[in-house]
């Protein structure tokens, strides 16, 4: 059974409490944190404030997603604020691997995102030290998009080479996963789901749920 990670981008931003009361209700193990700073994407959501804020009032994982330009400015806040896994993505830096490091010396795992249009070769070199690879299935920057299917061919030659090399890194995707998707992803070998719309404003969540626990 794939792991939920909700996507805080979807809740309501008056309301964070709220929204964590329902993650703890569905018992998601883990919380998707959309950081975007208004430069790699044109969206500005929140910071590390925000995830130390809720992290005394969870014991949940805490994944954050950096959408974000030169990534690693931000790392150590978000690790002194409670962060669990912090994924930058492989568009950002040309020095991907030094930041992987960065960020595990700080006591955090680490995940590589890609972009739809970036191909699996960009991140390769990376899948031995990482943690996490996030499979982007929309472009990045609001919510509400309908996932792009094809994405679910490089989930499943990440999990491919995972089984092939014994490599330790989750498979995550974001971006369209919802009740008409899901099987899809789940059959593709899919680690950890992030769903936003589909958690936090789905009148058919209890639907979503059941099929992605079946």
């Amino acid at each position: 059974m794939p792991i939920l990670a909700p996507s805080l981008l979807s809740a309501n931003f008056a309301h964070f409490q709220e929204a964590l009361t329902l993650v703890h209700q569905h018992q998601a193990p883990w919380l998707h944190f959309d950081v975007m700073d208004g430069q790699f994407v044109p969206a500005i959501t929140f910071g590390s404030q925000v995830v130390a804020s809720l992290r005394d009032k969870s014991e949940t994982f805490f994944d954050v997603h950096l959408m974000t330009n030169t990534p690693e400015r931000h790392f150590a806040a978000f690790a002194q604020a409670g962060a669990n896994n912090i994924t930058f993505h492989i568009e950002a830096t040309h020095h991907a691997h030094a930041l992987v490091q960065q960020i595990h010396t700080l006591g955090v795992k680490a995940g590589i995102a890609l972009n739809p249009a970036t191909p699996l070769s960009a991140i390769v070199e990376l899948l031995p030290f990482v943690d996490l690879v996030l499979v982007m299935s929309v472009n990045p920057g609001a919510g509400g998009q309908s996932m792009i299917p094809s994405m679910l061919q490089k989930v499943k030659r990440l999990q491919q080479m995972k089984s092939h090399y014994n490599y330790p890194y989750h498979i995550q995707i974001d971006g369209g996963i919802n009740e008409s998707t899901i099987f899809a992803v789940k059959n593709a070998g899919i680690d950890v789901v992030v769903a936003g719309s589909a958690f936090f404003a789905n009148p058919k969540l209890d639907l979503f749920l059941q099929r992605l626990r079946s």
